[in-house]
């Protein structure tokens, strides 16, 4: 498969886990959360397919097209592994919905960042809520579930709480 294989294979995975997600958490209450927020394609799509509700993206330092940008207020800027306990103290277990694309093109880099982030991540969730990730997560309490149709195993994951 070549890199634009790979990249398009992740795009389409990540719109169908997304999509999925949104309407699996519809009818609950609470903010997402995006967690990486990079050019802000998957926030954009997010905020068009959840109008009206509360989206928190963390990030350290904001650099997405003007038409993707969260609104300040939105916007938790920092380290994840300091700002994720941070709102946890401040939202508590609330979050509907968490997605994160946090990797980079190392697999083993990204899947000891995602050993170290996964338990900053779960106590977020509310109960039935769901988190999307461009990479497999490592979690106590959360359940794996089947992928969408149009996603491609191994280019994102679902977990449910």
């Amino acid at each position: 498969m070549t890199r634009l294989d790979l990249f398009i294979a992740r795009m389409v995975s990540q719109r169908a886990c997304l999509d999925f997600a949104m309407a699996e958490t519809a009818a609950m209450t609470g903010p997402a959360f995006e967690l990486g927020l990079g050019n802000g394609r998957t926030y954009h799509h997010m905020r068009e397919n959840m109008a009206g509700r509360d989206i928190y993206v963390f990030e350290r330092a904001v650099a997405s097209h003007p038409d993707s940008t969260p609104p300040e207020d939105r916007v938790i800027l920092g380290d994840v592994m300091d700002t994720l306990p941070a709102a946890l103290k401040r939202f508590g277990p609330v979050a509907r919905l968490v997605h994160a694309d946090l990797g980079g093109h190392n697999a083993a880099k990204n899947d000891t960042f995602a050993r170290t982030v996964s338990p900053l991540i779960e106590p977020l969730l509310a109960p039935g809520g769901l988190m999307v990730s461009s990479d497999r997560m490592y979690f106590d309490g959360l359940t794996e579930c089947a992928l969408p149709d149009g996603a491609i195993e191994g280019r994102c994951f679902i977990y449910r709480k």
